[in-house]
Formats: C-alpha cells, structure tokens, sequence
C-alpha cells in the first residue's frame, strides 16, 4: 500500500471514526491545537479587532468634529466679514447720497443763480443788440427804424390784453416790419407774424414785407418763415435792397 492509498482511506474513514471515538477525537485536537488558535485566542484577537476599529472609528469622528468646527469657525469669520462689508457698503451709500444731495443743492442754487443772471443779461444784451442793429441800418440803408411798443387790449398776439412791441423800418413811402433779435424759435417766429398783423389791423396799411434778421435761427424757425412769407437774415448787411 502506497502513501496515496492510505491518504484516500485516511480521508473516507476519518469522519466516521472522529464521531464515533472520542479519544480519537481529541488526539487529533490535541495534535493539531499549535496549527489553529484556542476559541480563548481567537475571543481574545476578535476583542482586539473591535477594539482597533473602535479606536479607528474613535479617531475619524474626532478627525471630522476638529474639521467641522473649523469649518464652522470659517463660516462664521465669513460672516462677520460680509457682515462689516454690507454694513461699509450700506455706509459709502449713505454718504454718497449725502453727498449727491449736497451737489444736487448747490448746483440748483447756482442754476437758480444763473438763470437769474442769464435772464437779467438776456434782456439787456437784446435791447443792446437791437439798438446796434437798429443804427446800422439807418447809418447804413438811411432809413428810419421805430421801435412802436403798442397795447393789445383785446388779447389778439399773445391770447390775452399785453404790450406788443415791433420794429417799424420807414423808407420812401415803403412799410417794413422787423423782428430784431439775437436769437428766434419757431414759437418766436409765429408770435412775430401774429404781431405784424396785429399792427397792420391797427394801422389799415399793409406791411411791404416782413423781416426777421438775426444771428441765431432755429432750423425750424426758418420753416415757419418760409411759410409765412417772412424773409430772414443773418446779419443786417445781408439785407441788399431795402
């Protein structure tokens, strides 16, 4: 008999002898306890692997709070941080607006300030203009100019009774009603024509033409004159043939 004959009949006749002979049960126990641990060692080893994991688990959880709080301790500078931002923001707008309103004040006062000036100044460089005007016409053409400043009373130029003033050019017989200005709009250009008429009603004599001479038209002024048959001039010694 061969050693692998006496494997195969070991193998197919030990099971049946382990449970029928205890002694023979426990020498094989015996003579195989140093290859497989003690349940006492394997408790033992499986105690100390809970154990580890126990301390590992231990460990990552303390891991994990430290790195909360810091997450929280971050959040928490963010938000104080955003916090003084908004409050700085909130801040600069206020002062801002304060500011704004300040300018906005002073420059209505000043603008209220020019405007008072400008208008003062409007008037008088008007009648200076017109006056210059006035005398390089007569020293020029050697005509008669007239300033007539008459009352309207039944409101006919203007929608209600006010003074109407016109500049009245007289030469050989000839009727000619100027508007004299250092500038004129559309509105100023109807209002001249309504104040030619108005004077040729109240004097039964009819204009030979009508003249609007100044430096500064409005583009759609010129439109109105066209219309209305009102010549218009840039300067007075533009006017050829009176």
């Amino acid at each position: 008999m061969d050693i692998s004959e006496l494997k195969e009949i070991i193998r197919r006749e030990l099971p049946g002898l382990l449970r029928s002979d205890p002694n023979l049960r426990e020498f094989l126990l015996e003579l195989t306890r140093q290859e497989y641990p003690s349940r006492v060692e394997t408790e033992d080893r499986f105690h100390k692997l809970l154990g580890e994991l126990r301390r590992d688990r231990e460990e990552q959880n303390r891991k994990w709070e430290e790195q909360n709080r810091k997450w929280e301790e971050q959040n928490r500078k963010w938000d104080e941080w955003s916090h003084r931002w908004d409050e700085q923001q909130l801040r600069n707008r206020q002062e801002f607006d304060r500011v704004h309103e300040e300018i906005m004040a002073v420059a209505q006062k000043h603008e209220r300030s020019v405007g008072a000036l400008g208008a003062r100044w409007g008037l008088q460089s008007e009648k200076a203009f017109r006056d210059a005007l006035a005398g390089i016409l007569e020293k020029s053409f050697e005509v008669q100019v007239l300033n007539v400043n008459e009352y309207d009373d039944q409101g006919e130029v203007f929608g209600r009774p006010d003074q109407v003033e016109l500049d009245i050019i007289v030469m050989n017989g000839l009727l000619l009603i100027c508007e004299l200005k250092s500038s004129i709009d559309k509105a100023g250009m109807y209002a001249f024509e309504r104040k030619a008429r108005f004077y040729e009603r109240r004097h039964d004599k009819k204009a030979n033409r009508l003249l609007v001479i100044s430096p500064m038209v409005d583009a759609r002024a010129r439109e109105v004159a066209k219309k209305l048959g009102i010549e218009v001039y840039g300067d007075s010694i533009d006017v050829q043939s009176l």
